[in-house]
C-alpha cells in the first residue's frame, strides 16, 4: 500500500496523511471497509467536511471520506429524518424544507457532514434549546468489529448516551434519525449597540427571544446584537434584498473582511484595532424575515482558528469584561469578534451544556496570525469558572482535567473500552481528552 496526497481540515491547521482513503457509497460498503481495515489492522477514522480545528480526525491507517453517504428518508407523519452520516447540514435543510419540515435549531455554518457536526457538539444560540444532539433519536454505528448496531434512549441506551456527542469514539455513524419540526419563518434583528449594554441586558434578552448572539469587536466598546425570533403563521418572507444580501455576505463579512484581514497581517499590531473599529462601525440596524435555516446559517469564507469555551450561564459576563480587559492592556492585536451565545441544559454525557444552563464563549484570529497568547488567556479564564471546551475546537485540556467537568465522564470512558477495546478508533487527539486505552 502507498501512502495517499496530505489531508487538511478547511482552517490549514491540521495535517493527516492516512495510508489508505476510502469514500463508501452505501452503508454496506461502510460497512465493509471497516472489517477491512480491522482484518488489515489499521485504526479507522471518519471524516467529513474537515471542520474541525483539533486534530480530532487525524490518522495514520483509513481515513473514511463520509461524503458520498448523503441519501436521507423522510417520515412527514412523525417528522423526522433518518439521514446518512455524510450529508451535509445545508443539503438537509434543504431536503427538509421541501417537506414542509425544519431543524428546531441550528448552529451557523451548514458546511459540516451531520455525522461530523454531531461528533464534536455543534450547537445554536437559545436559552431553552439544546444542541444539535438533543434533536437526535436514534444513531446506527458501524462498530470497531464491523457490525452495525442501532442504538437509541431505549436501545443499547448508554452507548446512545455516549455516542450522541461521542467525537468518533465509538464507532462511525452511519445514520442519525433526528425529531424535526413543522417549517417556520424568523424575524432577524441585528443592532449595533454599546458592549456595556448588550451584557447588562444580556440574561433578559436570552429570556425575551428565542434565539439571541452577540458579536463583541475586541479594541472597541462595541458589539453587534442578533436577535432571531419565531413568527406566526399568517407573516410572510421578506427577505433581505439581493443587493443587502450581496453587501452583508460577499462584500463585508467575506469580501473585503477577508482583503482587510490579509492587510493586517503585514502589520498587526497597528492595524487590528483599526480594523476592528471599522467593522464595528460598518454594521448598521437591520431586519428581515426569512426561512430558518436562512437566517440561522451563514456564509464563513475567510479562514480562521478558533477556541470556544461552554461557561455556567451566571458567569459570562465576568467573562467577557476579563478578556476586554486584558486585550487593553496586552494590545493583543485581535482581528475577529468575540462570539456570545446560550444554550438550554441537557443530559447528554459529553455534551458541553450536561446538567447546567450554558454560555459560550468563542475567540477566534485570523489563520495567518499568531493565536497562542490570546487563546491561552481565553482558555485560562473558562477553566477558572468551570468551562467545558467544545470539542471541535481547540484547546489545550486532557482527560484528567475534563474528567472533573462532565459528571458521566467515567461512564463515557467505560463504554468507549467496551465497544472499543483494541483502539480501532483511537488517535492522539482521543487518546488525549479521553485517556488512552491502554
Amino acid at each position: 500500500m502507498t501512502e495517499t496526497q496530505p489531508w487538511r481540515n478547511w482552517a490549514g491547521t491540521v495535517t493527516a496523511r492516512p495510508l489508505r482513503v476510502v469514500r463508501p457509497r452505501t452503508v454496506d460498503e461502510l460497512v465493509a471497509e471497516v472489517r477491512r481495515a480491522a482484518a488489515d489492522g489499521l485504526r479507522v477514522r471518519a471524516v467529513g467536511a474537515g471542520h474541525s480545528f483539533t486534530d480530532a480526525a487525524v490518522t495514520d491507517g483509513v481515513m473514511v471520506d463520509m461524503t458520498a453517504l448523503d441519501r436521507a428518508v423522510i417520515d412527514t407523519a412523525t417528522r423526522q429524518v433518518t439521514v446518512e452520516g455524510g450529508s451535509t447540514l445545508r443539503r438537509l435543510n434543504r431536503r427538509l424544507a421541501a417537506h414542509g419540515l425544519a431543524m428546531v435549531n441550528l448552529g451557523d455554518i451548514d458546511l459540516q457532514t451531520v455525522s461530523g457536526a454531531l461528533a464534536t457538539g455543534t450547537h445554536g444560540t437559545g436559552l431553552t434549546l439544546g444542541g444539535l444532539a438533543t434533536q437526535v433519536t436514534a444513531l446506527e454505528l458501524v462498530l470497531a468489529n464491523g457490525a452495525m448496531v442501532r442504538c437509541a434512549g431505549d436501545e443499547h441506551p448508554e452507548l446512545f448516551a455516549a455516542a450522541l456527542v461521542g467525537l468518533g469514539a465509538y464507532g462511525v455513524v452511519a445514520t442519525v434519525t433526528l425529531q424535526c419540526v413543522p417549517a417556520f419563518l424568523l424575524h432577524a434583528r441585528e443592532t449595533p449597540l454599546p458592549l456595556q449594554e448588550v451584557l447588562e441586558g444580556f440574561d433578559e434578552l436570552a429570556a425575551l427571544h428565542d434565539h439571541v448572539e452577540a458579536y463583541w469587536f475586541p479594541h472597541t466598546d462595541r458589539a453587534l446584537l442578533k436577535r432571531n425570533d419565531r413568527v406566526p403563521d399568517d407573516i410572510r418572507r421578506q427577505p433581505r434584498s439581493w443587493f443587502r444580501s450581496f453587501v452583508d455576505d460577499e462584500a463585508l463579512a467575506n469580501g473585503a473582511y477577508g482583503a482587510a484581514q490579509r492587510v493586517v497581517a503585514r502589520r498587526p499590531g497597528r492595524w487590528a484595532p483599526r480594523l476592528q473599529r471599522l467593522a464595528a462601525s460598518t454594521w448598521s440596524t437591520s431586519e428581515h424575515v426569512d426561512d430558518s435555516y436562512a437566517i440561522f446559517c451563514s456564509p464563513r469564507r475567510v479562514r480562521f482558528v478558533e477556541m470556544e469555551y461552554a461557561v455556567p450561564r451566571a458567569a459570562l459576563v465576568d467573562v467577557v469584561r476579563d478578556l476586554k480587559r486584558w486585550v487593553e492592556a496586552e494590545r493583543e492585536p485581535v482581528t475577529f469578534p468575540v462570539e456570545l451565545r446560550v444554550a438550554a441544559a441537557d443530559d447528554i454525557w459529553l455534551s458541553t451544556a450536561h446538567g447546567r444552563e450554558t454560555a459560550y464563549v468563542a475567540v477566534h484570529q485570523y489563520h495567518r496570525l499568531p493565536h497562542e497568547r490570546w487563546f491561552a488567556h481565553a482558555e485560562a479564564v473558562a477553566t477558572a469558572v468551570g468551562g467545558r471546551p467544545h470539542w471541535g475546537k481547540l484547546h489545550g485540556l486532557d482527560a484528567e482535567s475534563l474528567a472533573g467537568r462532565y459528571p458521566r465522564f467515567a461512564d463515557a470512558v467505560r463504554v468507549r473500552r467496551d465497544v472499543d477495546p483494541g483502539g480501532r478508533f483511537a488517535n492522539a487527539y482521543l487518546d488525549r481528552v479521553l485517556g488512552p486505552l491502554d
